[in-house]
């Protein structure tokens, strides 16, 4: 896999990541490893690809999430023109 972010230490980041065995365990990974904004802003991201691939509207999905239009086309471009991450996830968990 080709990736701008690929080196060995977040190849073990990830692997981390991938240790976790429950929800409980990923908060606990995730309130220490980041600060609550940053959790907030990837839940937001991917509330926004979600709804992006539901064909809402910018307006829609600012008014349900907050999210900046900043935010919101950048998901989008993601989700055109990215590495497919959120559809992989989106196809996995569907649209709890």
């Amino acid at each position: 896999m080709s990736s701008k972010i690929k080196d060995e230490a977040n190849d073990k980041l990830f692997e981390a990541i991938l240790s976790l065995q429950s929800v409980d365990e990923c908060y606990a990974f995730f309130e220490d490893i980041c600060t609550v904004n940053e959790i907030k802003a990837m839940a937001q991201r991917l509330e926004v690809a979600k709804m992006l691939q539901a064909k809402m509207t910018y307006q829609e999905i600012q008014q349900s999430t907050h999210a900046s239009t900043a935010t919101i086309s950048r998901v989008n471009r993601c989700l055109s023109y990215g590495s497919d991450g959120y559809k992989l996830i989106l196809e996995r968990v569907g649209t709890k």
